[in-house]
């Protein structure tokens, strides 16, 4: 399992990093992303923290751990700024948290997220084609996640994705020990979105190849 989104303690994750990624270790997950919600309150606190605590645990054990952020909440024309800041700081993984229908998040979101340059627009809600079109435009990623409630709308973001050519990942949004996944999960929630089994495999290999992406930024740092 490949997973470029989750939450500790350093927002409102239950758990510490080390414990987050050593459960991640056990689910056999390769990779994971710690992307703790900020705004421009916490920016600076959360992400040099996220990038100390990578680099220290990426030393003893397996799992790859790629230090980075989402982007929660904030009001639609400071994301931009926010991505730039989170770049500046060392942040590898933008996340902005898109327009789920389960939360009151600002119309204007997805649009600001994907012209941001954010690396993945996350459970993206009723997202127009024209933005899925623009996503696929810029190389922002479209989530596919397994989190409850952002997950209602699954089968309409693959829709769209699948319409425009949009590159869809699979994400888990994990703010507790039992929101991680295996990979066989991931492959039953994206045939659940309506993917064929083609088109799942699709999905999972774009995680590889995001993962690349990372670790290329990791090693010119």
């Amino acid at each position: 399992m490949i997973d470029f989104h989750t939450h500790t303690f350093l927002s409102d994750g239950m758990l510490g990093p080390s414990e987050l990624v050593r459960r991640a270790h056990v689910k056999g997950y390769r990779a994971v992303g710690l992307t703790d919600h900020v705004d421009g309150s916490n920016l600076g606190l959360v992400v040099p923290r996220i990038i100390k605590v990578a680099e220290d645990l990426n030393r003893f054990q397996e799992t790859l751990v790629i230090p980075g952020l989402e982007v929660t909440h904030a009001p639609p024309a400071q994301i931009p700024d926010l991505v730039v800041q989170a770049r500046e700081l060392g942040a590898i993984i933008v996340v902005v948290h898109g327009e789920s229908p389960v939360e009151p998040v600002s119309p204007g979101t997805n649009e600001a997220g994907i012209e941001s340059g954010a690396d993945i627009l996350a459970h993206p809600g009723f997202i127009t084609e024209a933005l899925a079109r623009l996503a696929a435009e810029k190389g922002v990623c479209l989530e596919i996640t397994s989190r409850h409630g952002h997950s209602l709308t699954n089968g309409h973001v693959a829709r769209v994705a699948e319409r425009v050519g949009a590159r869809l990942v699979i994400n888990t949004d994990s703010h507790a020990p039992d929101d991680l996944i295996t990979r066989d999960r991931a492959f039953q929630i994206l045939i659940g979105a309506g993917l064929t089994e083609v088109q799942a495999e699709t999905v999972i290999e774009n995680n590889e190849d995001l993962l690349k992406r990372f670790r290329a930024r990791l090693e010119k740092r």
